[in-house]
C-alpha cells in the first residue's frame, strides 16, 4: 500500500478545506445578522425568537431520518452542491425583501426553514463523505483540520459582521452569506473522492433502510450513550442560546458590534479545542476526553446567566467571552473525538443513515427546545430560563460519565464486520443524477462542520 501524502499537502483535500472555510465564513455572517434583524429591526419577542430558532432546526426532526437513507442512495457531492445552491438562493431573499420595505418575521421563518432542510442534507452528506475522501487512519487528522479552520471562520465571521454592522444594515450581510455558499458549491465541484453511489435493490423500502441506520446506533454500546449525552446537552444549550440575543442586546445592553465580538472571540476556544483534541485524547485517553468535555460544557453554561447580574456591561461582556471560549473548547474536543469514532466504526454503506439517525435525536430536540425557550422566556424571564438550562446541561453528562468511555484509552476504530448485502443487477435511478456503478465517476467532495453539539 502506498503511503498517503500529508493532508495539508494534498491538493484534493486543500480544495475540500477551502470549501469548508469559505462556506463557514459566509454562514457566520448570516448567523450574526439573523438575530440582529429579528431583535432590532423587527422587534421580535421572546416567543417569536423561539419560533425562529425552531423553524431553523425543525428539518432535523421532520426529515432527518429519511434524509439519511436518501443520502446513502445518492452521490453525496451532488447533494452538498445542490444544498449550497438552495441556501444561497433562499438567504438572498432577505436583503431583497428588505430593499422593498416588505420584510416581516414570517419571511424569516420561511427562509430559516428552507435553509434548515437544505442543511440537513448537506450535513448528513458531509459527515458521510469524509471516509471516501481520506484514508481511515487520516479521519481524525482531517476532522481536526476541518474543525480548526471552521473555527477560524467562526472567529472572523462574527467579528467581521460586527464591524460591518457599523457601516451597513444587517440585511446586507446576507449577501455575503449567499456568496459564501456559492463559493462552497464551486470548491465542492473541484474535489474528487472514491465514492461509488450505492445500488439499491428494487425491493428495498425506505422504512427498512431507516431502521437499519437506527438499529446500528441504538445497539452500539458507546454510540447510544453519546447520543443520549448530546441530545440532553442540545436541549439545554438551545434553551439558553435561543435567548442569547435578547440577553446581550436588551438586558445587558451591548451594541450589535459587541454581540459579534462575543460570538467571534468565543470561537477562539473552538480553534484551541480542535487543535488540541488529538493531544488531549492521547494524554487523558480518547474515551475519557468525551465525558470530561461534557462536564466542562455544562459547568461553563452557568457563566451566561451569571453575566446578567454583574451590573456593568463591560464586566458582563468579559464573562460572556470566557463562557463562549470554554464552551466552544469543550464542544470541539467532544466532537473531534466522537465524530471521528463514528466515521471509523460504521460500515461505509450505513454512514449516511448512521449520521442521520444521530442527527435526528441530537438536532431533532433543538426545535422543541427553542419553542420551550420562547415560552419559558415569556413566562418566567430570560435569566430564569437560562438557569433551568444550566441544571439540564449538568445532568447531560451522566450517560457518558457512568459509561465505559470514562477511563478508555483508545476508542474503537474498526467498522462492523458484517458486509453489505449484495445488490441486484437492476439499479434504482438516482433522483439527483448520480453516476451508476460501472460508469466513470465524476468529482466529489464536501464542506461543512464536523460536529453535533
Amino acid at each position: 500500500m502506498t503511503e498517503a501524502p500529508p493532508l495539508a499537502a494534498d491538493p484534493n483535500f486543500r480544495r475540500f478545506w477551502a470549501g469548508v472555510t469559505l462556506g463557514q465564513l459566509g454562514a457566520q455572517l448570516g448567523h450574526i445578522a439573523l438575530p440582529v434583524v429579528a431583535v432590532q429591526l423587527l422587534m421580535a419577542s421572546e416567543l417569536e425568537l423561539g419560533v425562529l430558532n425552531a423553524a431553523a432546526t425543525a428539518a432535523f426532526l421532520l426529515v432527518g431520518l429519511p434524509a439519511g437513507a436518501w443520502v446513502d442512495r445518492w452521490a453525496k457531492r451532488r447533494v452538498m452542491i445542490r444544498a449550497d445552491v438552495v441556501r444561497a438562493v433562499a438567504i438572498s431573499a432577505i436583503p431583497v425583501l428588505w430593499a422593498f420595505d416588505a420584510l416581516a418575521m414570517w419571511h424569516l421563518y420561511v427562509v430559516a426553514a428552507v435553509i434548515g432542510v437544505a442543511t440537513v442534507f448537506f450535513d448528513v452528506a458531509y459527515q458521510s463523505v469524509l471516509p471516501f475522501l481520506v484514508r481511515r487512519e487520516q479521519v481524525s487528522d482531517a476532522n481536526g483540520k476541518l474543525e480548526g479552520v471552521a473555527q477560524v471562520a467562526r472567529v472572523a465571521g462574527p467579528a467581521a459582521g460586527g464591524l460591518l454592522l457599523k457601516v451597513v444594515s444587517a440585511p446586507l450581510l446576507f449577501v455575503a452569506d449567499a456568496i459564501g455558499y456559492a463559493f462552497s458549491a464551486f470548491f465542492l465541484s473541484r474535489v474528487h473522492d472514491r465514492e461509488v453511489p450505492r445500488v439499491r435493490a428494487p425491493e428495498a423500502r425506505l422504512r427498512t433502510e431507516i431502521a437499519e441506520g437506527l438499529g446500528f446506533v441504538l445497539r452500539h454500546r458507546l454510540l447510544v450513550r453519546i447520543v443520549a449525552c448530546t441530545t440532553l446537552s442540545n436541549l439545554a444549550f438551545t434553551l439558553a442560546f435561543t435567548l442569547m440575543p435578547i440577553l446581550v442586546l436588551r438586558i445587558i445592553g451591548l451594541e450589535p458590534f459587541w454581540f459579534g465580538v462575543v460570538m467571534g472571540a468565543g470561537a477562539v476556544g473552538g480553534i484551541v479545542g480542535a487543535v488540541l483534541a488529538p493531544r488531549i485524547g492521547r494524554v487523558v485517553g480518547e474515551g475519557t476526553a468525551i465525558p470530561l468535555a461534557s462536564l466542562l460544557g455544562g459547568a461553563t453554561l452557568a457563566l451566561v446567566p451569571l453575566s446578567a447580574s454583574l451590573g456593568s456591561p463591560y464586566a458582563a461582556m468579559g464573562v460572556l467571552l470566557l463562557a463562549e471560549f470554554c464552551f466552544s473548547f469543550s464542544v470541539l474536543v467532544y466532537n473531534v473525538m466522537q465524530v471521528s469514532m463514528r466515521q471509523r466504526i460504521c460500515p461505509e454503506h450505513l454512514l449516511g443513515r448512521m449520521n442521520a439517525s444521530i442527527r435526528f435525536f441530537v438536532w431533532g430536540i433543538m426545535p422543541l427546545s427553542a419553542l420551550l425557550s420562547g415560552v419559558l422566556g415569556d413566562r418566567i424571564g430570560v435569566v430564569a430560563t437560562m438557569w433551568v438550562a444550566v441544571v439540564l446541561a449538568c445532568l447531560a453528562a451522566v450517560p457518558v460519565v457512568f459509561s465505559p468511555l470514562l477511563g478508555m484509552k483508545t476508542l474503537p476504530d474498526a467498522p462492523d464486520a458484517a458486509p453489505e448485502p449484495a445488490p441486484s443487477a437492476a439499479a434504482t435511478p438516482d433522483p439527483l443524477g448520480s453516476t451508476p456503478p460501472g460508469a466513470e465517476r465524476e468529482p466529489g467532495g464536501g464542506a461543512g462542520d464536523a460536529g453535533d453539539r
